[in-house]
């Protein structure tokens, strides 16, 4: 059975509408691709109590947990301190984290001032996560992993930490189109998810040029399996 994960995802920015989010749709498939099965998704506002629930919660609840935002060097940046709290450790500016961002500073020619201290502060017990884009480094403490809500420097550091993590199968997937309604193809679909109940299917429906229609798509980790029932698919609802 693969591992389980959770992305919690927070900002006000989310929230409000004013930022878009792609950070849960690119961690979705490097988990797929390495075997690691996303379960669940919770985006939060930047407030203390409601975070440190969210990260118990998720992290009693599944292998790991990814967060997302909340470790700059502003005031609203807290996803550290809450982190910490919800572990139930301290958490302080740390030196390797410290000389990580002091030689980047340098390089730029610019002053590593308290605001920017901020980011080296670490939870007692924690593994530093490289960001080979901006230096400030996330952290991975017990299940939970803390990192960037930019995505650019999340997908970096994602692309660190993610072979340090041992995963599963990875998950494979398949589609069929089907030009009908989701109301005619229901029945069979029942049928056939009923006679692969190791795989997923899901059924999206669409609409194009007056017609109905749906993609079907089933995934697993078995190939075979999946080969035969889009066969069958297939067979049921010819082109």
């Amino acid at each position: 059975m693969n591992p389980t994960a959770a992305i919690l995802v927070i900002g006000d920015e989310i929230l409000s509408g004013r930022t878009r989010d792609s950070n849960m749709h690119f961690l979705a498939q490097e988990l797929a691709r390495v075997g690691i099965d996303l379960q669940e998704a919770r985006v939060v506002p930047d407030r203390h109590p409601i975070i440190v629930a969210a990260v118990r919660a998720l992290s009693e609840a599944h292998d790991h947990v990814f967060t997302s935002g909340g470790i700059g060097p502003t005031h609203d940046d807290i996803t550290a301190d809450a982190v910490a709290e919800a572990m139930g450790v301290p958490l302080g500016v740390r030196e390797d984290a410290r000389s990580i961002l002091q030689a980047h500073y340098d390089r730029m020619g610019v002053e590593i001032n308290e605001a920017r201290l901020r980011m080296a502060r670490v939870p007692e017990g924690a593994t530093l996560i490289d960001n080979p884009v901006s230096a400030a480094p996330g952290f991975s403490i017990r299940n939970v992993h803390v990192m960037a809500g930019v995505p650019r420097i999340f997908e970096a550091m994602a692309a660190g930490l993610l072979p340090r993590l041992t995963g599963g199968t990875p998950l494979l997937s398949q589609s069929y189109r089907i030009l009908k309604g989701e109301g005619e193809i229901a029945g069979p679909l029942a049928i056939l998810q009923a006679d692969f109940p190791d795989l997923l299917m899901g059924s999206y429906p669409f609409q194009q040029n007056g017609a109905f229609g749906a993609n079907i798509v089933i995934r697993g980790p078995d190939g075979g399996r999946l080969h035969e029932a889009m066969t069958r698919l297939a067979a049921l609802f010819p082109e």
